[in-house]
């Protein structure tokens, strides 16, 4: 199609994308005097913040001591340099480590963005110098829709509606219906009680107004872009960088059909999110299999900011790294991420052959890096399956399925099972024999799995040894709250691929998140944040929400030297 060029509009600070990243860098702008636009290529507002859980990790949070825990910069600059290691200059971890707070805190006084510590949340590596067993990793508050106006018919919203539950739950909620005591159904009825008091929305057939999780931030965010009249054009992607003497002047924006440059006196900060929609970038950059049908990541992530930034010079690194999570494809073709039920007693998952490959409950992104591994010793792991029992069926949810009883398998829809998604059989040859296994190999797994299980063991991949295996388990079960035999019929597989939540490299950044280019210089003007970026974990994830921590906090760093150096072409 062709496109008709407008007239040239200026600004301070233009910002390309309204998830996490783009809305906090819009605000820290805006607060620091500039004249900020921002610009997202969907429909919708939120990128795949909104179809996350919305948790930001940050160490030395000003919320822990609500929560009895210590913290400080030096120990969560240990945490991430043991973990990263030199594959992230120490300049760029030392700024996460030393302004994610600052970044929270800011944050917190100055817009509606509000988060408070979960005390039992823990680092993913406990073996590692400055480890915390919670409280970096931050449940984002409620927020209801309402309180957006008309802007809330334009949220990306509804990843999860009607998977689970009528009203939606944050992080802690979640915790604490998954205990299954008395607590449970006190939270699970005062859940309930005001999802159906609210009676207008119910009259009008309405979702749950009141949003969680990734919704949430991002409807506070936004409402924080409303009271500070930041303007935010939908449907307006970036085409390409206006470049001058070799520093960035802003961007030319496809809006509605139509071409408009854009000039950006201090600077343009690209929040476009990643590449997990782009097949030919997956392909060229990672490990076959791979593609983009498997990740979580909203459908706009495509690559454009980082393309753009290539074009205009810039350097990539970890383009072969993804936030790597199982997923699996429910019938109407959404994507959803195994994060919880993996770890559960009584389940395990297997390969191709029948055979379990590496520890179930270890944190999703090692269980797909231990997938890919398999896959590549000829073992067949792409596909694996998640294989339990009736009694597991009856106890936990499997992904977004209800936890029922054998009964409770025919009011799912037949398309869980056509698909393929689901397969059950009344004893484990049969199931092997369903999933074109050898029937012995499995049962001869399940029966040394069974085994071990019984007194709480697992001699091959020592799951539930940690406190992360734990958490996502059942504390009830004892003596390893993740282990219990598979021994009663009928038997399950759910089918799960490596999939992600968005990939992680892009444009490599130093510690003022300015984009640097082949030689290691940067280029002035230019910025990134978010998962446009070359993540500041490298090929690492060190905590729950680590992904929107980095991008809220160095779209805070780049606003802040944005404002504070405003003609700069300096290395410095």
């Amino acid at each position: 199609m062709d496109v008709m060029a407008e007239s040239t509009i200026t600004v301070d600070w233009l910002v390309a994308g309204a998830g996490a990243a783009g809305m906090t860098g819009a605000v820290v702008a805006q607060h620091c005097g500039a004249d900020v636009l921002v610009v997202e290529k969907e429909p919708v507002y939120g990128g795949t913040t909104a179809k996350s859980g919305g948790v930001a990790w940050i160490p030395g949070n000003h919320r822990q001591s609500a929560v009895g825990i210590s913290d400080s910069t030096d120990e969560g600059f240990a945490y991430l340099r043991h973990l990263v290691g030199d594959t992230v200059p120490e300049a760029r971890l030392r700024a996460y480590a030393e302004r994610a707070a600052e970044m929270l805190e800011f944050m917190m006084a100055n817009s509606h963005v509000h988060y408070s510590a979960l005390p039992e949340y823990m680092d993913y590596y406990e073996h590692l110098p400055g480890y915390k067993p919670g409280g970096r990793s931050m449940d984002n508050a409620p927020f209801n829709l309402r309180r957006l106006g008309a802007e809330a018919e334009h949220i990306r919203i509804g990843h999860y509606d009607g998977l689970m539950l009528p009203f939606n739950i944050t992080i802690d909620e979640g915790r604490r219906l998954q205990e299954m005591n008395l607590g449970t159904y006190w939270t699970g009825f005062k859940l309930l009680l005001r999802y159906l008091l609210d009676i207008p929305a119910r009259l009008r057939g309405q979702r749950d107004n009141r949003v969680t999780l990734g919704p949430a931030l991002v409807a506070r965010l936004r409402a924080s872009l409303l009271d500070r009249d930041i303007p935010l054009w939908r449907n307006a992607a970036l085409a390409e960088l206006l470049v001058d003497d070799g520093r960035v002047v802003g961007a030319v924006v496809e809006r509605d059909g139509r071409r408009q440059e854009i000039l950006a006196r201090r600077g343009v900060l690209i929040a476009t999110g990643g590449f997990a929609h782009n097949a030919a970038m997956r392909e060229r950059y990672q490990q076959a299999p791979i593609g983009s049908d498997w990740t979580a990541a909203a459908p706009g992530a495509t690559g454009d900011g980082i393309r753009a930034g290539e074009r205009a010079g810039a350097a990539l690194d970890f383009m072969g790294s993804a936030w790597w999570s199982p997923s699996y494809t429910i019938p109407d073709g959404r994507v959803l991420a195994l994060i919880a039920g993996k770890s559960n007693p009584g389940s395990i998952m297997v390969n191709g052959l029948g055979r379990r490959f590496t520890n179930e409950a270890q944190p999703y992104e090692d269980f797909v890096k231990a997938q890919y591994a398999s896959h590549a010793r000829g073992e067949q792991s792409i596909p694996c399956y998640l294989v339990f029992d009736a009694t597991y069926r009856s106890k936990y949810a499997v992904g977004h399925i209800k936890p029922g009883k054998i009964e409770a398998d025919n009011r799912l829809a037949p398309e869980n099972f056509s698909s393929g998604l689901l397969t059950r059989a009344d004893t484990l040859e049969e199931l092997a024999t369903k999933l074109s296994m050898d029937p012995a190999t499995l049962a001869d797994t399940v029966t040394r799995f069974n085994e071990h299980a019984r007194r709480g063991e697992d001699p091959e991949f020592g799951r539930g040894a940690t406190e992360h295996d734990r958490y996502y388990a059942d504390r009830r079960v004892t003596p390893n709250p993740s282990l219990a035999p598979l021994d009663s019929a009928p038997y399950y597989a759910l089918r799960c691929e490596p999939g992600d939540l968005d990939t992680k490299g892009g444009l490599a950044c130093d510690e003022h998140a300015r984009v640097l280019d082949t030689s290691g210089n940067v280029i002035p003007g230019l910025y990134a944040a978010g998962n446009a970026s070359a993540a500041v974990m490298g090929d690492t994830y060190p905590g729950a929400g680590a992904t929107i921590g980095s991008a809220m906090t160095f779209a805070y760093i780049a606003a802040r030297h944005a404002m504070d150096n405003p003609v700069s072409n300096s290395n410095d």
